[in-house]
């Protein structure tokens, strides 16, 4: 068997695809991925479309689900507060000391799931998390840092689709992220978690059901209110914002005051689900669809989030290969796998800056097993910056929506942004303000967006502050 060493441009040991080949594949990509100012002015427009219809009926492809949170922080909430988060692979558990003036201090504590505990019994699900709850408390009341003979406030964080009447009600639709706890759909979490914390005798009280887009929404305005919209850019893709309620017909009935505001989780990664009339997919776009779980939904996810993007990459790279363009004569079984190509490896691609292109040499060989040349690894660089670039202005595409329909431009707005995609994918935030500023022109500059704070934290616990203060003041009791 023939073995291949690295070899410069000028002494090649392999076949390999010209520097003018190379290039001419990217104008071809580069034609498929580019978004003009035009496009995205468009998309804006149907994506704030999506959002009335979804706060004016219920079923619609956006659900735009109203969320109980009823206003903003005064930033003066203070006193100590429990969050529990049940994410998809940790049980976390905070307690929070909310002292005004946006500061707080967050005590925490992680405990894994394990595959069995997501797959068995709903109700065994909720009682581990008391029990951990319980040692939490336990070992912070030794300690004196939570005084005995107290019960706490907890916000809840259950970032799974439900429906709710009240903010301390939830029923769960359907289970996402690999959870499948059988006898849990179609059931009231929080009165199933209640049930496991009078069980274990939890000194608890939940007083709130959030998401943590939602959290994110008021953490992040608790410490700067200039905050006015939240988004999570991650594994999937979300938003919310503060709607006045005589703008979401759907719950009209409610008779709640029409000036009141209300927090709003879009759910906007379903925008363009089953029609897809406005997202620019390409034929790549279409066989992750199609190849999904989910075929035909979550169309809006499934061109932004970190979840699809190295899959993007992927996809092209082994098209290119059946055309027998790339890696000539080496074995690429391993590429060929799906979702191998990970958007971390994306990522590291645009963060090198070395002329040789290191990182890339080192991806291909040792993740595939795959030689590469110079005008090979600048072609992948300039492939993951065009499919990442579109990640982003999409993005912006739906920051845009909102502020539009809101008439925040003018004044500007802070955006407070979470998840892996924009916290550590190099350029994602720039490339986000610059497509702000192709939607909207210099007056783009006025919406920023910055890192959020804590949603599923310290979010929950101020969402918990304001529930129990509007509640003891006997402001819409009910909801």
């Amino acid at each position: 068997m023939a073995t291949f060493t690295k070899h410069s441009e000028d002494d090649e040991g392999l076949p390999h695809a010209t520097k003018k080949t190379m290039a001419d594949h990217l104008r071809k990509f580069e034609a498929l991925f580019n978004m003009t100012p035009q496009r995205m002015r468009m998309i804006v427009e149907a994506f704030k479309e999506s959002l009335e219809q979804g706060l004016a009926k219920n079923g619609q492809i956006v659900p735009m689900i109203p969320t109980y949170v009823f206003g903003w922080p005064s930033g003066k909430e203070t006193g100590m507060y429990l969050a529990v988060d049940l994410g998809g692979t940790n049980l976390r558990v905070c307690l929070v000391k909310l002292e005004g003036g946006g500061k707080f201090e967050i005590t925490q504590a992680k405990y894994r799931l394990s595959e069995e505990q997501k797959q068995e019994d709903g109700q065994r699900l909720f009682d581990f998390c008391a029990e951990c709850l319980k040692a939490f408390i336990d070992s912070h009341q030794e300690s004196g840092l939570i005084p005995k003979d107290e019960v706490l406030p907890l916000g809840f964080t259950f970032s799974y689709p439900c429906s709710q009447e009240r903010i301390d009600h939830g029923v769960l639709i359907r289970w996402t992220k690999g959870f499948g706890a059988p006898n849990t759909e179609g059931h009231d979490v929080v009165e199933m978690f209640r049930k496991a914390l009078a069980k274990n005798s939890v000194p608890a009280s939940v007083v709130a059901l959030t998401c943590d887009t939602t959290g994110t929404l008021i953490a992040s305005h608790y410490v700067n209110p200039k905050t006015r919209i939240a988004c999570i850019f991650g594994t999937g893709c979300n938003a919310a914002y503060m709607e006045r309620v005589r703008d979401i017909p759907k719950i009209a009935e409610l008779g709640i005051d029409p000036d009141t505001e209300m927090a709003i989780n879009c759910e906007w990664g379903a925008f363009d689900s089953f029609e897809h009339e406005n997202l620019p997919r390409t034929k790549y776009d279409q066989i992750i669809d199609e190849t999904s779980n989910k075929p035909g939904e979550q169309a809006f996810e499934k061109l932004i989030s970190g979840r699809y993007l190295g899959e993007i990459l992927r996809l092209i790279i082994c098209e290119l290969i059946d055309e027998g363009v790339l890696f000539l004569g080496q074995n690429t079984y391993k590429i060929e796998i799906p979702y191998s190509l990970d958007t971390a490896f994306l990522s590291l691609m645009e963060s090198d800056p070395t002329d040789e292109l290191l990182m890339i040499i080192g991806i291909f060989s040792h993740f595939f097993a795959l030689e590469t040349t110079l005008a090979e690894r600048q072609f992948f660089r300039a492939l993951a910056k065009l499919v990442a670039r579109r990640a982003a202005r999409l993005s912006a595409c739906g920051i845009a929506a909102i502020v539009s329909k809101m008439g925040y431009l003018e004044e500007g707005c802070a955006v407070g942004a979470d998840g892996s995609l924009y916290n550590k994918y190099p350029k994602f935030a720039d490339r986000i303000h610059e497509g702000l500023q192709d939607i909207f022109g210099e007056k783009g500059k006025n919406i920023v967006t910055y890192h959020a704070e804590d949603g599923s934290g310290i979010g929950s616990a101020i969402v918990a502050a304001m529930t129990k203060e509007r509640k003891d003041a006997n402001i819409y009791p009910n909801y």
